[in-house]
């Protein structure tokens, strides 16, 4: 079965990869797709969208069985910033699958400059005085001293994709 992940992200498509070696045969592959929605999404709603436009651009430019979109953004709440993060699995003849992961606060420096329109991923790669954090550790990674990494939260997200996946499928035959 031919999966495809709409990024190139290294911390997302490793993500992808382990969680695939943890199920079976698949076949693999990576192809940059345009996530349809801000460079840094700023709710849940246009998080989620981002998801769902890779996983189904990435599937019908690739020709794939499964296409997946894995989209990391930012939300306001009474408590302050935080990071969301979501994925979609998108298969032929089946509703996209959506499925999101961890939340955890920001500080809210950080916060304000993503909200004044920088993406979060230069101002970390600038708060923590490294490159390319979203390709690597990621946020997630900074702010939990590295005991959940980006590719780690991810990889949760896409268990719970190919989860929920299996279920339908299950249920599909069943009828």
């Amino acid at each position: 079965m031919k999966v495809v992940i709409g990024t190139l992200n290294p911390a997302k498509v490793n993500a992808v990869k382990e969680c695939l070696d943890q199920l079976g045969s698949y076949t693999l592959s990576s192809t940059s797709v345009s996530s349809g929605v801000a460079d840094q999404p700023f709710s849940d709603e246009e998080t989620i969208q981002g998801a769902v436009n890779r996983a189904l651009r990435a599937r019908e430019e690739e020709n794939a069985d499964i296409g997946i979109g894995l989209e990391g953004g930012m939300i306001e709440t009474d408590e302050g910033f935080f990071l969301c993060n979501w994925g979609a699995l998108s298969f032929q003849g089946m509703d996209p699958i959506i499925a999101g992961g961890a939340k955890i606060p920001l500080p809210a420096e950080i916060g304000r400059k993503v909200k004044s329109g920088m993406e979060l991923k230069l101002v970390m790669d600038e708060y923590a005085n490294k490159e390319n954090v979203s390709h690597k550790e990621g946020a997630v990674g900074i702010f939990t001293g590295g005991l959940v990494t980006r590719k780690e939260m991810f990889k949760h997200i896409c268990l719970l994709l190919f989860g929920q996946y299996f279920y339908q499928i299950k249920q599909k035959l069943a009828d």
